[in-house]
């Protein structure tokens, strides 16, 4: 679409187990933003659904539940839903039925073990639980059995030929060829009905009378919340939503993970074209992002969280905002736009000190050093009479560079965008040494004709220099906002030079005008640095598993040789209570308060409980967390009955990484207090507390 009236920009829905990291940034939204502040700065209409932020909402919102239930309506009263009787997978043990990702099995198209039952994270391939080899429940960890029920399905067979025509035919030569691809072979192999309800007590409702007991499924109910969110913005600024979603001069983008395209390119799509809205224009889906050649994982502490970025790089006295723009530049230059690419720390090395600092930074402060020795301080004039072809071309590549970038960005390239704004430092870093107005200075002591031609050529070359800075301002602006605007700090210029309309001029800053002193634009990476963060990332390998060694309960005094007995040990049971309670009396090494927040506690109930077979020690405990159902283990079966546990209310750590034991995996640790004589005592609410409720 061709200069369209209105933008709406999205980012994936941020679902995270825990805090967010690298991958999120990477995949979905510094892309998002990056393309929203270049249409800003072309003083475009747009609404962002992403990091900028234009409006915080949420799915649990009364504004999305009404929204949901009118599309579900809608579709249901023009018959574009059908309604099937099907056998769905029932878990006997928790006496629910089981939503798909709550069953896990082996992919039938990559053989891996570990997908669910709607997708398969490995290959990405979107499933059915039906199609799953092997299938068990996430709840029980027993194979669940086929129950009948009915639910309301989006009939996509029904659409196969407006989908191939809308993707296949309309968009093969503007959207990128992965997406593309996968939405190709998923059309190849012939759309199935998919089911848009679930049998599940939390969730959007189904509006209507005959389907107690059910909710909107979250593939159908999820994407709406782009929707509700819209309405939630124009709501607040006193605007019409409408336009967003309805007008065909509006363009829609969603900036997503390749795990997500499946839904934004067909399911979401034909969801509002059977409602008479928009459909997307682009999908630019970008491919996985790994750290240190191992794929990220939060449950095996493989990861990098922003929080521990913020904590580490952008404290006020370590760098601030320039290190916020500085991982934002690294992660631009290796973005996965067309395959998976790999984040290492000392590739973010490299891109700070030799990128960054050496050629973008190091042009500004040596025109800002060389502007202050030789012309005062100030914008030096510009003297047509004697521009030479080197100026020439300098300008021409300024002029041209416009243009350039403002094609990739439009094409979604943001990788090579940025590497033409760097290339451009480049050029100006190599100008400067051509013209080196240091030595051409040396002949302004000869006084007369020879030092008035010595002060045009210098304050050509610094006249030049500096209006390229400017230009360079504007152009990383997209990119590292905090950087443009140091930049326009330096050179005393407002914001508003930061239009992209401005970019290309050479007559940015006025001759005579006073600039500040030279500022570095970033600090070096150094190697300790370096050093420190691989060794971090290693560290919490370490402490994912020594958290899950504690999560089952046992002593760490107390130790099994391989092979042995469960119950046998080099201490007797006098001896091992004798040591539990001189380590409990002791008071464990001062932890910073910032460590501690980092712990989330919440409050727990036990829906069900087992013992784990030859585990005399563990329980497997089904909790409640409020939003959803997690199996946790703990060692603490010679304390308390499996019966003893069910409807008790415990305080979990909810965002202690998973780990299997015994065949299980477990998904959080429950706390209890410890007494003189070795009994455990359950810790939590001293009032009936709702599930999932937080611990301050």
């Amino acid at each position: 679409m061709t200069n369209p009236k209105r933008y709406l920009v999205t980012s994936a829905l941020p679902y995270a187990n825990g805090h967010k990291h690298i991958g999120h940034l990477a995949g979905a939204y510094i892309p998002a933003d990056i393309y929203v502040r270049y249409l800003r700065a072309q003083g475009r209409d747009v609404v962002d659904l992403s990091v900028s932020f234009d409006v915080y909402d949420r799915t649990s919102a009364p504004v999305h539940h009404e929204t949901a239930s009118e599309f579900f309506t809608y579709l249901n009263d023009r018959g574009e839903l059908i309604v099937k009787e099907s056998e769905q997978y029932y878990d006997e043990q928790a006496a629910t039925f089981l939503a798909d990702r709550y069953i896990k099995g082996t992919c039938p198209n990559c053989g891996f073990n570990g997908a669910y039952g709607d997708q398969c994270e490995k290959c990405g391939t979107a499933l059915s639980p039906d199609e799953l080899i092997n299938p068990v429940s996430t709840l029980s960890g027993n194979a669940p059995v086929k129950r009948a029920t009915k639910h309301w399905y989006l009939p996509l067979d029904k659409y196969e030929g407006w989908l191939r025509a809308y993707i296949i035919d309309g968009h093969k030569d503007d959207w990128r060829p992965s997406v593309v691809g996968q939405c190709k072979s998923w059309i190849d192999g012939g759309l199935q009905p998919r089911a848009v309800t679930r049998d599940l007590d939390w969730g959007v409702k189904v509006p209507l009378k005959e389907a107690e007991g059910k909710v909107l499924y979250v593939w159908f109910d999820a994407p709406i919340g782009y929707i509700s969110a819209t309405k939630t913005w124009a709501a607040r600024e006193g605007k019409d939503w409408r336009p967003y979603w309805q007008d065909k001069e509006t363009k829609l983008v969603h900036f997503i993970g390749k795990d997500n395209i499946v839904f934004h390119c067909i399911i979401f799509p034909l969801m509002l074209k059977l409602h008479d809205y928009i459909v997307p224009d682009n999908v630019p889906a970008n491919e996985f992002l790994n750290l240190e050649g191992d794929k990220m994982s939060t449950s095996r502490g493989w990861k990098l969280d922003m929080q521990d970025y913020i904590d580490d790089f952008i404290r006020k006295d370590n760098g601030g905002p320039a290190l916020a723009d500085c991982l934002r530049y690294y992660l631009t230059t290796i973005a996965p736009e067309t395959k998976d690419s790999d984040f290492t720390w000392k590739g973010f090395q490299d891109a700070v000190n030799g990128e960054l600092l050496n050629k973008f930074g190091n042009f500004l402060n040596r025109t800002l050093v060389l502007m202050h020795k030789l012309t005062g301080g100030k914008v030096p004039k510009w003297h047509a009479e004697i521009v030479t072809e080197r100026d020439n071309n300098l300008i021409k590549e300024i002029q041209n560079s416009k243009a350039k970038i403002e094609t990739l960005l439009e094409e979604y390239k943001f990788r090579d965008a940025l590497g033409e704004v760097i290339a451009l430092s480049s050029l100006g870093n190599v100008f400067l040494q051509e013209c080196a107005p240091w030595s051409v200075a040396k002949k302004l002591t000869e006084g007369g004709a020879v030092a008035e031609a010595a002060q045009k050529e210098i304050d050509n070359c610094l006249h030049l220099s500096l209006q390229l800075c400017a230009n360079l301002a504007i152009l990383i602006n997209p990119f590292l906002p905090n950087t443009a605007k140091k930049m326009c700090y330096l050179m005393k210029v407002v914001d508003g030079m930061l239009e992209w309309k401005n970019a290309g001029s050479l007559k940015l800053l006025s001759v005579g005008y006073s600039l500040r002193p030279p500022e570095l634009l970033f600090r070096k990476i150094e190697d300790e640095e370096v050093a420190f963060q691989v060794e971090k990332l290693k560290a919490g390998l370490d402490k994912a598993r020594a958290a899950m060694d504690s999560a089952s309960g046992q002593p760490l005094a107390v130790s099994e040789e391989p092979g042995s007995r469960s119950g046998e040990s080099a201490m007797t049971q006098s001896e091992q209570k004798s040591n539990i309670r001189h380590q409990t009396s002791e008071t464990k090494s001062e932890i910073q308060f910032d460590d501690f927040a980092k712990v989330d506690l919440r409050v727990g109930t036990v829906t069900a409980c087992e013992r784990v077979p030859k585990a005399d020690k563990l329980l497997n405990l089904t909790v409640d967390m409020g939003n959803e159902v997690r199996t946790i283990l703990s060692g603490i079966a010679q304390h308390f009955t499996p019966e003893y546990m069910i409807g008790k209310q415990v305080l979990v750590v909810a965002n202690l990484a998973p780990r299997k034991m015994r065949g299980i995996e477990s998904q959080g640790m429950i706390l209890t207090a410890e007494q003189p004589d070795g009994k455990l005592i359950l810790v939590g609410p001293n009032e009936q507390t709702d599930s999932g409720s937080g611990v301050q």
